[in-house]
């Protein structure tokens, strides 16, 4: 919990808005409310643990560059993220990643680096550009200063 309430997240997230939906609420008898992460500048909560993560490297880590495996939102956090931070971010996507998405995370100023037809390729190949260039891995999700950024979300809702 203290992870996510000192999580470095608004440096470049907002605080979405929860909306309620009306028709669904209707049709379930119940309540739902909407937490809009589309409003977020990379239309994705994926920012808030690519940013809360990378917030915490060392400076020497961020000298280097960071580095991730992804086909779309997690990428382009991930590059905005380093945009701000001033850091080289590599994204490696695979060859099957929409031009959309490849154009979104240059448009942030990561480098893409295109490997093979599946995430899972992507990832192996990221792990050992990791190891050769020096960079410092992101994961999209398996990692706790990923999750509390993510985190960030639920303490939102609660307030």
């Amino acid at each position: 919990m203290k992870k996510i309430l000192t999580a470095r997240v608004y440096d470049v997230a907002v605080e979405s808005s929860l909306e309620p939906a009306k028709n669904l609420s209707q049709r379930l008898n119940n309540t739902v409310l909407l937490k809009r992460e589309d409003q977020q500048p990379v239309f994705s909560f994926k920012l808030r643990g690519a940013y809360n993560k990378m917030a915490h490297l060392s400076p020497a880590q961020l000298k280097k560059g960071v580095i991730c495996a992804s086909a779309g939102n997690h990428a382009q956090g991930v590059a905005l993220s380093a945009q701000k931070l001033g850091t080289r971010a590599v994204i490696v996507m695979p060859t099957t990643t929409p031009q959309v998405k490849i154009d979104a995370v240059k448009g942030w100023g990561g480098e893409v680096v295109l490997h093979g037809d599946s995430y899972s390729d992507a990832h192996v190949h990221a792990v050992v550009l990791e190891k050769k260039l020096g960079l410092t891995f992101v994961h999209p999700f398996d990692d706790p200063d990923v999750i509390a950024g993510q985190g960030t979300i639920a303490m939102e809702i609660l307030r």
